[in-house]
């Protein structure tokens, strides 16, 4: 790969400029694309962690408004006495 910084002004002839230019901005698209994947990623993920959240919150409302307790250790909910069917 060509630097441009290991080139002096004078000594770039007119077929070699297209190059360095070609090859700096294959090199900033190849930068912006990583970051833009990394922008993209760490938004879905904020986006997924939101919505589990908010998931979580509305069956633990569920659960409550149902007269159901979370035990621990015990897989099966448990209804309150005087609820349910």
């Amino acid at each position: 790969m060509i630097q441009f910084a290991e080139c002096r002004p004078k000594s770039i002839s007119r077929h070699l400029l297209p190059l360095l230019v070609q090859t700096l901005l294959q090199q900033m698209q190849d930068k912006f694309q990583t970051m833009s994947d990394q922008i993209i990623g760490r938004n879905i993920l904020n986006i997924f962690s939101t919505r589990i959240d908010d998931l979580e919150k509305n069956i633990a409302d569920l659960m409550t408004q149902a007269g159901v307790e979370e035990i621990e250790g015990v897989k099966e909910p448990q209804v309150k006495e005087g609820q349910g069917s």
